[in-house]
């Protein structure tokens, strides 16, 4: 995983290829993995020039898309996937939400995300996937990357759509054209032909989200929060602490997050600590008290109240409801 996700037990590795090759069946409550949600990285082997993104068609007969390949249980990636429809309607659940998608939707997956495709053969569209690390940081805040906060489905006006749609045809063509540039200049007009993508999706998204003001609020101490909680959430639920640890008043701190997200710094890290908690309690077999522990609660029944008090059901409950 990168810096961004921090998976609390062992998650098992593979390419985003051929470790598919074995994955076409969901699986149910009995095949659940013990002490695992999978998580597959980006292979920059399979990319042209061995480049940190990939683009191409879904579908049957697309070359970056093998559905064969495309595990329909729940896994992760610790990269971006963005994926242009065109075809549709295909349903994808990511984080216990199921998206409908359909022609002209745009839908953003981001690292560490649980994530399933439903089915992978249904899928007609672009697909772009990139690495963390592709972009300079600058541009990664700029555009929002690593927003969880934002909505994962995106519908484009016909304006927006059109934008979105010449971004990504001239992204393609880029990523194919081998040949004119050598791979240092490929690289870097790659670099910046993705950026103009990203600032059109990133705008989408926070319009999308309700939110128009907070166009540029993803600031620089929002940034440095967001990413010490997905570092430091299994061992910090302190909005003191953080405050502190980053140089920052408790004030300072609740403004520039309530002027990103719309909610209480206390609010975003229990959002967090409660998303890894569902996701472990959904998707594999380890015991409840291991869950809380691996999230900070060394104690069950502490952990038992904190869950119960922000979802309303107790984790063994929660476990049970969507299993």
């Amino acid at each position: 995983m990168n810096s961004h996700e921090t998976d609390m037990v062992d998650t098992g590795t593979g390419t985003y290829g051929d470790a598919f090759q074995t994955s076409d069946e969901e699986i149910g409550p009995s095949q659940r993995p013990a002490g695992a949600i999978q998580t597959f990285p980006f292979d920059p082997r399979a990319s042209v020039s061995g480049v940190g993104m990939q683009i191409g068609p879904m579908g049957e007969d697309g070359p970056t898309w093998q559905s064969r390949a495309v595990p329909e249980r729940v896994h992760r990636v610790d990269f971006h996937v963005v994926m242009l429809f065109t075809g549709g309607p295909v349903t994808h659940m990511i984080d216990f939400t199921d998206h409908e998608a359909r022609a002209g939707d745009v839908l953003w997956i981001r690292p560490g995300q649980v994530h399933r495709f439903r089915p992978a053969h249904a899928y007609r569209g672009t697909a772009l996937t990139m690495q963390p690390g592709f972009l300079p940081r600058a541009i990664v805040e700029a555009t929002g990357l690593y927003r969880y906060d934002l909505p994962p489905l995106l519908r484009p006006d016909p304006a927006q759509l059109d934008a979105l749609r010449h971004c990504l045809r001239q992204l393609e063509r880029e990523y194919v054209d081998t040949a004119t540039l050598p791979l240092s200049l490929h690289t870097a007009v790659l670099r910046h032909t993705l950026t103009a993508f990203l600032y059109r999706l990133a705008h989408l998204a926070v319009g999308s989200a309700g939110r128009p003001g907070a166009e540029g609020a993803d600031s620089t101490t929002f940034g440095r929060f967001r990413e010490a909680v997905e570092r430091d959430f299994a061992t910090n639920h302190s909005v003191s602490a953080y405050a502190d640890a980053l140089g920052y008043s408790r004030r300072t701190l609740v403004r520039a997050v309530r002027a990103a997200t719309g909610e209480t710094p206390k609010g975003f890290i229990d959002k967090r600590v409660v998303l890894e908690a569902k996701r472990l309690l959904a998707h594999t077999d380890v015991p409840v008290g291991r869950v809380g522990a691996a999230l900070g609660f060394p104690d069950a029944a502490n952990f038992s109240k904190y869950f119960h008090q922000r979802t309303g059901l107790t984790p063994a409950m929660f476990r049970a409801e969507v299993g």
